[in-house]
């Protein structure tokens, strides 16, 4: 069997029918004529959720998904979306609730049944809760220890079974009574089933949007295969003014977000983010690589965002150093390009990190702001983009 991935509407749109509950959501096809029609026909007292549907992981880290927007700025997303090269993009309806009600669910094919994941800590964070996770064989009747609905399971697993697929992966899933929101879902289904199935066909398959990696993020890439640390990055915009040189998931999330929510999105170059106590060389090494992306950009303004939460365990004074160490590299051009540097970081060692940082970017004139937990992350974002000129 070969496994590809579905369309988030399409699977949804099987899901719910099972289910036996509307689906209020709407694809948009950016080579189609009808498209601005469709979201034209919004009703505009809703608010809405915009996605790209298009096989892509991690899309709320890429600010590749767009939370509680009006009709207005649903038109606006699209048009950003499909400028940066993405052709699907799923619009629904904006469902309000809390982060403790989000649930994980999963659903296998496997040699010797089908194995259902399930856990009562689900979202974005789903992987730091791994021991909580509940693993069982799906024999037919209920599962002893999966808290859905034993009626909606079945519902979901005979659409499972009925649309040939093979990994089913709904998170967060949200559950009140006998009612079931699917805020994320991930299908893949066998490809050869195309030749006889009914509810989905080859159009609904999807691949992400590829493209040739830049020598930065292979760069990157080798690092992180040697390391025990973690290291990350992917290029937005190569023209892009606003880079980033985050510490932490969490962090990245924050930062891009707000990018976004301020309405520069179009101007974010790179996403991406280092984590895991990395040591003094690998650091200066991965921000040679932000960089160099930096300096090859054709904007007017540029700023690099240093930020991260208040780590628990990464070092911010050996990091920093690590960081001044590769902008020593680079200061001549930087300086030449007038590029400011905003710094927003917490954790041990943090006084001496800051001071040091302080003093080096104050000293070769690249200092926009710099501060501690003092300062609310997302914040530097706004004091970054008032501060580098961007309208």
């Amino acid at each position: 069997m070969s496994r590809k991935k579905l369309s988030e509407f399409r699977a949804k749109s099987l899901l719910y029918d099972s289910l036996g509950q509307a689906y209020e959501g709407w694809q948009l096809d950016g080579h189609g004529k009808d498209w601005r029609a469709v979201v034209e026909g919004l009703d505009g007292d809703k608010r809405y959720v915009v996605k790209v549907d298009q096989a892509e992981k991690g899309r709320f880290k890429k600010g590749l998904v767009k939370l509680n927007r009006d009709k207005k700025a649903v038109m606006k997303d699209a048009k950003e979306l499909f400028a940066a090269g993405y052709r699907y993009l799923l619009v629904e309806i904006y469902r309000e609730h809390d982060a403790a009600d989000e649930w994980y669910l999963s659903i296998e094919r496997l040699r010797n049944g089908k194995q259902l994941s399930f856990s009562k800590l689900g979202g974005v964070d789903v992987e730091d809760h791994a021991k909580d996770m509940i693993v069982e064989t799906y024999n037919g009747r209920q599962a002893s220890k999966i808290a859905v609905p034993a009626k909606s399971l079945k519902a979901l697993i005979t659409a499972f079974d009925d649309n040939y697929f093979g990994f089913l992966e709904i998170n967060p899933l949200i559950v009140k009574g006998n009612q079931l929101t699917l805020l994320d879902a991930a299908a893949e289904a066998d490809s050869e089933a195309t030749f006889f199935e009914t509810g989905w066909n080859e159009a609904d398959l999807r691949q992400p949007k590829s493209r040739e990696l830049t020598p930065e993020e292979l760069a990157v890439q080798e690092l992180a295969d040697k390391s025990q640390a973690s290291f990350s990055l992917e290029v937005i915009n190569p023209n892009g003014s606003i880079f980033l040189l985050l510490s932490g998931g969490g962090a990245s999330v924050v930062v891009a977000d707000e990018v976004f929510n301020l309405g520069f999105g179009e101007q974010l170059a790179n996403y991406g983010e280092y984590s895991g106590n990395p040591n003094f060389e690998e650091t200066r090494l991965y921000t040679e690589q932000i960089a160099s992306l930096l300096l090859k950009s054709q904007a007017p303004h540029k700023v690099l965002i240093i930020g991260g939460g208040v780590a628990n365990f990464t070092d911010v004074r050996t990091t920093f150093k690590g960081v001044i160490a590769a902008l020593q590299v680079h200061e001549d051009q930087l300086i030449r390009q007038s590029v400011k540097v905003f710094v927003r970081r917490g954790g041990p060692h943090e006084k001496e990190g800051l001071a040091a940082m302080k003093h080096y970017l104050e000293q070769v004139g690249m200092a926009g702001y710099i501060a501690g937990p003092e300062l609310l992350l997302s914040d530097i974002v706004g004091l970054a983009a008032k501060d580098g000129g961007f309208k």
